[in-house]
């Protein structure tokens, strides 16, 4: 079984700052007499954003099937299902527009000319991926994986806080795929890149981790390990990584150095996120679950 937690907290020094918290888990079960397996788990997803309060909760129940493709080492063929409630929401007592400039101050006193008809609304959201990963060689640490998914696959229409008709939500398109090797008995790299596009909109982000071991192999009761290693968000910023782990959990931590055109107004101040995951068995019995397992 995994937990995971991660906050985020971007553009403190342009405005407002948004703030992102999500909270996710997910528990693995061994199908029968094969090697496939299922994972059953959901994500709790919150978001703010800007001086009006922009408010989002989605609980997103998810389901995933993994198909083993050898009898010798992992290599999986795994689809996933994601499908929830979305919920959005602002806070109206602090919307400001240009209405309410009469032509030397700001006056709160006068309407602000939005005619919304709500200040909050819901909607279902579906979203699916299929992925394909490999062991590389006889390490079982060794292996690559790449994915595609799809993202609001139903193109919900209720997202609007006008009467309007809103367009739809546009799907979102993802690419993922990396690779890790060993370096040493006690090392090795991780490279990784993600390519999403919604619309006319697209991000690229890529970069490597370095991981060694803090203690001696021998060691087995004090398992610790650190990544460090950098990303770059193409065209907005480059990110430094670093984490800790000792089993079954790791707590890691990143910064968004801001290089994009918001510079001037950022000072090349971006974000921090941190992340903690513990991962564990939940039960003591030898299985087959310690190596048979598709990884990421």
């Amino acid at each position: 079984m995994r937990f995971q937690m991660v906050y985020r907290n971007q553009w403190q020094s342009v405005t407002v700052p948004y703030q992102t918290a999500s909270l996710n888990g997910e528990f693995k079960f061994p199908i029968g007499i094969s090697n496939d397996f299922v994972t059953f788990g959901g994500e709790i997803l919150y978001d703010q954003a800007g001086t009006i309060a922009v408010k989002g909760v989605d609980v997103l129940p998810a389901f995933n099937y993994h198909k083993s493709l050898s009898d010798d080492h992992n290599m999986y063929l795994s689809f996933g299902l994601l499908a929830g409630i979305n919920q959005r929401g602002f806070d109206q007592s602090k919307v400001t527009t240009d209405n309410q400039f009469d032509g030397s101050n700001y006056n709160g006193s006068l309407p602000t000319g939005e005619r919304f008809t709500k200040t909050s609304y819901a909607y279902v959201d579906i979203s699916t991926g299929l992925s394909f990963n490999e062991q590389i060689g006889s390490n079982a640490n060794n292996n690559m994986f790449i994915g595609v998914a799809m993202f609001h696959v139903n193109q919900s229409k209720a997202i609007s806080f006008y009467s309007d008709p809103a367009l739809g939500l546009m799907p979102r398109y993802v690419v993922s795929a990396g690779f890790r090797m060993s370096t040493t008995n006690d090392t090795y790299i991780t490279v990784q890149g993600d390519y999403d596009k919604q619309g006319p909109h697209t991000e690229t982000i890529g970069g490597l981790l370095y991981t060694f071991k803090l203690t001696d192999a021998a060691d087995h009761a004090t398992k610790y390990s650190m990544d460090v290693g950098v990303l770059m968000r193409f065209n907005d910023a480059i990110i430094p990584v670093v984490k800790i782990t000792k089993d079954p959990m790791s707590i890691a931590f990143s910064y968004d150095a801001n290089i994009s055109q918001l510079t001037p107004a950022s000072n090349g101040v971006g974000g921090f996120e941190l992340g903690i995951v513990y991962q564990t068995f939940y039960n003591n019995s030898p299985s087959k679950d310690a190596t048979r397992c598709p990884r990421f």
